[in-house]
């Protein structure tokens, strides 16, 4: 079967849009050429920063000849009804069939789309490709109207069967496809023909480009890692940056070299992004002092002096830039050393949001809340508060304004310099976590306390403010501030009620809000009045409720479980609800738990006819006295006992317990139903069992609303 060589040659591509772009001309090609009736046997895309390449093997040579049966108008129906239908299907009045229906005679036609060569549809399709790419940026240049991330200089579009190889002829805004492309900028020989795809790779590989944006990065960090173990050194990992410099080069030429030694004092950290962030070096680090020694950079050509002038140029340059962050670094060091006050006081100068203050009155916030936090989590409450008006003094140095993404972790460095303790230094730089589904969770009680405190100021922040996330949209990054607060509860095994906090800081935000916005602002909805907040603070518990139900649904936990569990008192207690959840799933599994289930629901059932029926609730005076069969004193004596175990175990949190508990009572349960009728004419009997339907309900809704669950 024929196969298919397409490459884009255009200038260059950034590094962050070659990977999606192959995977788009791949995408949209293929979808094409199956829509017009064609088939393959795979498909291979590749990008290097001066092409698209993609391969398609097994193409079939031509499209089927399609026959389609279409049903018309009815016989009789509006002229213009018949002429739409006739345009549609391309056909004419001669060329309609009627026939006997149900419901009538009706009109068809029997359509036949003859097949195509593969070569004019793969020219329909790469044109239609190209001209509708979805770049995040392109450009027009010269005349023309075609749109590309760079000039376009050239197309191939080459079909090779069992003839051999030819172009596929096509035109896109004055650029033919040909069999020609070019390979490395500077070393390579010039123009060159190619006839399949393996004489394309390889000629490419002669002419100082590999082809395969994996291939080079594998090559850099094999080459890197070989130079730094040489020296006793090792690499810094960092698979985001390996992937960006794979993107900047063609022919990668890995070279390592020194860090002048008035800059190996800064901070690890700082030499780590000052060099990726400006130059896409990577870091050399001695792995005795985790102290980061060289850099490797990635060159795009050999040079007849091994890359010396290079190396030399790249140093020079990169000692510019860690001069200026040794100039940040002995700045800042010199504001902490005086105890950070010049630094907080800016930040009142600094707007947070125009609803919520500055910086620093989010700062008394937060303070305020994690005094309140740090008893209940074994924190002290002093050192808290002196925390929390630190955590974020480094938003005012130097350095971070330089370079954002070390904000915390700078703060840890100052908060030691200003001679504060390594636990509130810790909370500098932890008091973020976690900002993502795989990110760390502090651990530390201090760290965990401020954390939250800044998490949930956030939330009641914004949602007194009426600033809520709708659908996909969320500026303010509220659903992962929820999930920070859900997986700090979870992962350090903390039980708070979250409601009282919630409230408190509800309390705090009216307060700033009355002094940012006008009475007309208030009034007209902009924000939460103070007899408004506890339909907010309920708002916002629902908020946080979707988020752990997502959080729980990944676990294996069935909405409906959570559900269940969310109906009780404990609602707001998001480690509670979670251990519930996952007790009531694993007894849900079980052949008990699922029986039992059954059975409360056929008693609820029951139970809900019969006080629709006689206007009245059962829900006590149920007596063993009453009782005739063995079933029902059994039920009684199992109820009691059940009763009492699920009390004890919930008063400990023993979710397990009481769900094995609760489980217990599938046998008589069943057994009850069984021998025993409900709706007798003897109305005390009948009363008496209603009433102990009623025991079964009351007796397993202490464990989960189970009328909750599906099925």
């Amino acid at each position: 079967m024929p196969n298919l060589l397409i490459e884009l040659f255009s200038e260059e591509i950034p590094a962050r849009m070659q990977a999606g772009a192959a995977e788009n001309l791949k995408t949209l090609l293929t979808n094409s050429l199956v829509e017009a009736g064609l088939t393959y046997a795979g498909a291979k895309a590749f990008s290097t920063p001066r092409r698209l390449t993609l391969a398609v093997e097994g193409l079939s040579a031509e499209s089927p000849t399609i026959r389609e049966e279409r049903k018309g108008p009815k016989v009789g129906a509006p002229e213009q009804a018949i002429e739409g239908f006739l345009r549609g299907a391309g056909l004419t009045r001669d060329q309609l069939e009627a026939r006997e229906t149900p419901k009538g005679a009706v009109y068809f036609a029997t359509v036949q789309r003859e097949g195509q060569p593969a070569e004019a549809i793969v020219a329909q399709a790469l044109e239609a490709t190209v001209r509708n790419f979805p770049w995040p940026k392109s450009m027009r240049w010269g005349s023309g109207s075609l749109r590309w991330v760079r000039p376009l200089h050239s197309i191939i579009c080459l079909f090779e069967d069992e003839a051999g190889s030819r172009v596929v002829d096509l035109e896109i805004d004055g650029i033919s496809s040909g069999d020609t492309t070019e390979g490395h900028r500077f070393m390579g020989s010039g123009a060159f023909s190619v006839t399949s795809f393996d004489t394309y790779e390889a000629a490419l590989k002669r002419n100082h480009v590999v082809l395969d944006a994996q291939e080079r990065a594998d090559h850099i960090w094999q080459d890197a890692t070989n130079q730094a173990f040489a020296s006793g050194l090792e690499v810094v990992q960092d698979k985001s940056l390996l992937a960006e410099v794979a993107g900047l080069v063609e022919w990668p030429v890995v070279l390592m070299g020194q860090i002048g030694e008035a800059f190996l004092e800064l901070p690890p950290e700082v030499l780590q992004t000052s060099m990726k962030e400006h130059q896409k070096f990577f870091s050399v680090q001695n792995p005795k002092t985790n102290r980061i020694e060289r850099f490797v950079t990635v060159a795009n050509r050999e040079t007849s002096d091994n890359g010396a002038t290079i190396l030399a140029g790249n140093q020079k340059v990169l000692a510019a830039r860690l001069s200026d962050a040794k100039f940040f670094w002995e700045n800042d060091l010199r504001v902490a050393k005086a105890g950070m006050d010049a630094w907080m006081r800016q930040l009142s100068n600094v707007t947070f949001h125009n609803k919520l203050g500055s910086q620093a009155e989010r700062i008394e916030r937060i303070a305020a809340l994690a005094k309140d936090i740090a008893p209940q989590i074994g924190a002290d409450a002093a050192q808290a508060e002196q925390a929390a008006r630190v955590c974020k003094a480094d938003l005012s140095s130097e350095m971070v304004y330089e370079f954002p993404e070390l904000q915390g972790l700078m703060g840890r460095y100052y908060a030691k310099a200003a001679g504060l303790s390594d636990e509130i230094a810790a909370v500098c730089q932890e008091h973020y976590a976690p900002l993502g589904p795989s990110d760390v969770v502090p651990s530390a009680p201090l760290s965990v306390a401020v954390a939250l405190a800044d998490k949930l100021d956030t939330l009641t922040g914004f949602w007194a403010a009426d600033e809520k996330p709708t659908g996909s949209k969320d500026p303010f990054a509220l659903r992962r501030a929820a999930l920070g607060v859900i997986r700090l509860m979870r992962e350090n095994q903390l039980s708070l009620r979250l409601e009282r906090f919630i409230e408190m800081q509800l309390v705090r935000h009216i307060a700033q809000l009355s002094k940012s916005l006008s009475q007309d602002d208030i009034a007209g909805g902009e924000a939460v009045q103070a007899d408004g907040l506890p339909k907010v603070s309920k708002d916002l518990m629902g908020f946080f409720h979707d988020r752990l139900k997502v959080h729980l649904k990944d676990e294996g936990i069935r909405y409906d479980v959570i559900d269940a569990c969310l109906a009780n008192e404990i609602a707001d207690d998001l480690l509670l609800v979670s251990q519930q959840a996952g007790a009531l799933e694993r007894v849900l599994k079980t052949d008990e738990g699922a029986n039992l289930v059954q059975g409360f629901k056929r008693a609820n059932n029951i139970l809900k006819q019969a006080e629709a029926k006689d206007g009245v609730e059962y829900s006590y005076g149920a007596d063993p006295k009453y009782a005739e069969t063995e079933e029902e004193k059994a039920l009684f004596v199992a109820l009691d006992a059940a009763d009492v175990t699920i009390k004890d175990a919930l008063a400990d949190s023993g979710f397990e317990r009481a769900m094995t508990a609760m489980a217990q009572l599938r046998q008589p349960v069943d057994a009850f139903f069984e021998a025993v009728q409900i709706n007798v004419d003897n109305e005390v009997l009948r009363r008496n069992r209603l009433n102990l339907l009623s025991r079964i309900r009351s007796v397993c809704g202490q464990v989960a609303d189970l009328t909750q669950l599906e099925g």
